[in-house]
């Protein structure tokens, strides 16, 4: 019988739990456990997808609006990407609920049918394991294909979700393609996949740069972590005041490290930094230390910053040996 059918798929799943010669310790296998046993779900249960109030939506949007208006343009690049693919673009709060939507206006009632649009609840609890809930519950990006899913009506769908985190590394939400069409691939999959990473990483870094937008963004770590969206916000005075999830992971930066003052030159090496600012930051210095005949005190005044902020960007940009 087709996993697909109404009987077969839920069958599978309960051996699958069932059975302790089944994978049933994978990743996949704990979702579905906790779908059954933690939620009580039924994987035949036929019902159509809830949803929330006209109210609870407007409520849900506002609440998520500095993010969904930093993600607009990435919404509609990505679109534009995958769209022909037979696919609709989701980005959800954490509690699984699409805010923000793109897809074909031919495709719509057939997405609005499955739930695949704003409003629609897809959280662990409600729908079991899917590419957005499952994709919340474990922090980590996910597709779920196929008859993965948990509940037999929406084994018609593929879901790839990347979770999006707000300026200050808190999960906000996510980013999902989905596509209901049978021929999708694994090999298209992944490729799609690889878009919406990418896609996750550039909203999180224009909501960040948005959040913090009268500061310097400073590139931290190594090429791969830039590729990771590694940023950070530094103050006129040197101190860090914002780090992305991403540079928060990588150079172990949490809330109470920026609540206490802390100094970029603590976290950053100079090659965490272009080259082009580097050089233009140590001539600025230089020539505040010229006008000034030297004195420290009189140079950080006129670049409008404190002595200690002066004499740790000295030692940062390697002037500190020089004469004053």
């Amino acid at each position: 019988m087709d996993d697909r059918s109404r009987g077969g798929h839920g069958s599978r799943i309960k051996q699958a739990l069932d059975d302790a010669a089944s994978p049933a310790n994978s990743a996949l296998a704990a979702s579905w456990r906790r779908s059954m046993s933690l939620h009580g779900l039924d994987p035949e249960d036929a019902g159509g997808p809830q949803t929330l109030t006209e109210t609870q939506l407007h409520q849900a949007r506002q609440a998520m609006e500095p993010m969904t208006r930093a993600a607009q343009g990435v919404l509609d690049r990505l679109f534009l990407a995958i769209g022909d693919a037979g696919c609709c673009v989701l980005l959800t709060n954490a509690d699984g609920v699409p805010v923000e939507r793109r897809g074909a206006a031919a495709d719509d009632a057939l997405f609005r049918r499955w739930g695949l649009w704003p409003g629609a609840i897809w959280s662990e609890a409600v729908e079991g394991t899917n590419g957005i809930g499952t994709a919340l519950v474990e922090h980590r990006p996910l597709t779920i294909h196929g008859g993965q899913h948990f509940h037999t009506r929406n084994t018609a769908l593929s879901c790839i979700s990347h979770p999006i985190h707000d300026p200050r590394g808190r999960l906000a939400g996510l980013l999902d393609v989905s596509s209901c069409r049978a021929d999708a691939t694994v090999g298209m999959l992944g490729l799609i996949a690889a878009a919406v990473a990418d896609a996750a990483r550039a909203i999180e870094a224009q909501s960040f740069r948005q959040a913090f937008a009268t500061a310097r963004i400073v590139l931290a770590g190594d090429a791969a972590e830039r590729n990771a969206a590694a940023l950070l916000a530094v103050d006129r005075d040197d101190l860090v005041i914002g780090a992305t999830r991403a540079a928060r992971l990588a150079l172990a930066i949490t809330d109470e490290r920026i609540a206490g003052q802390l100094a970029a030159s603590e976290v950053l090496s100079p090659g965490s930094v272009d080259a082009d600012l580097l050089e233009a930051e140590r001539g600025a210095v230089r020539r505040a230390l010229a006008l000034s005949g030297g004195n420290v005190s009189a140079a950080a005044r006129a670049l409008g910053i404190s002595r200690a902020t002066l004499h740790r960007k000295l030692h940062r940009l390697g002037l500190a040996s020089e004469p004053h």
